[in-house]
């Protein structure tokens, strides 16, 4: 298993609040964590970084070999209900620090079985030479919209309140996560991005550099590329595995 990642600030904002993890937990298995933060210039960064060290601790200490998906699934759980407390506990500390948030998506891969977990709109995708397919649903406004008919996913993009989102890690006592099963085969590719990918790059040219870029270790940096050339007004990160 091979995997690279890769975040920046963009081109507009002066702070990254996104933040990434990858860790090899055994030679089978792999744990990637995406978060993108708000709340503010100080506390996005934050509440993004404390999601992602507590997911992580979480997964890193209990971790077991050979898990079944059932048993990776409690752990991711439990892992997002720490990070949640985390963040949440810290807004309480200060007025700087109120209403800071995240999102998450991660992916506990073990072999050819994957548990995939995310709050928020930061994304989860399938990849391989038989196409692309987005494993996790965004928790936002505009996803709620397309939905109920009243935008085209094309308009989505574009859309005024696309950032507007319906979940977080953080905000409130309680988390609510959606869970998804990737029963993988040689040469499937996992990515985790945040939105400032996603709104910029569709996904069409994500398969296309994932499957035919000139390799995949500088697959992530191509698409980092993309976005900062059409001005990458958020913070961008993905990481693929």
């Amino acid at each position: 298993m091979q995997y690279w990642g890769v975040t920046d600030p963009g081109c507009v904002r002066p702070q990254n609040q996104d933040a990434y993890r990858m860790e090899q937990l055994d030679k089978n298995a792999l744990l990637c964590v995406v978060c993108d933060g708000m709340g503010g210039a100080k506390s996005g960064n934050v509440a993004s970084t404390m999601a992602v060290d507590a997911f992580t601790k979480e997964i890193m200490a209990a971790y077991k070999s050979g898990m079944s998906f059932e048993q990776m699934s409690a752990l991711m759980l439990g892992a997002c209900k720490t990070a949640n407390f985390a963040v949440y506990d810290q807004a309480q500390q200060g007025e700087e620090y109120r209403g800071m948030g995240t999102t998450l998506v991660a992916a506990l891969i073990q072999g050819k079985c994957a548990a995939v977990i995310n709050v928020g709109d930061s994304r989860a995708y399938r990849i391989n030479r038989s196409g692309i397919r987005r494993v996790t649903t965004d928790h936002s406004v505009v996803e709620l919209m397309i939905q109920r008919g009243k935008v085209t996913p094309d308009e989505a993009r574009h859309y005024p309140g696309r950032n507007l989102i319906t979940r977080a890690v953080g905000t409130e006592p309680g988390v609510q996560c959606d869970l998804f099963r990737l029963d993988l085969e040689r040469g499937d590719c996992v990515l985790l991005c945040s939105d400032g990918l996603t709104n910029l790059v569709d996904d069409q040219e994500i398969l296309f550099e994932v499957v035919h870029g000139a390799n995949k270790q500088q697959c992530c940096q191509s698409l980092l590329k993309i976005a900062q050339n059409r001005g990458a007004p958020d913070n961008v990160t993905c990481v693929l595995a």
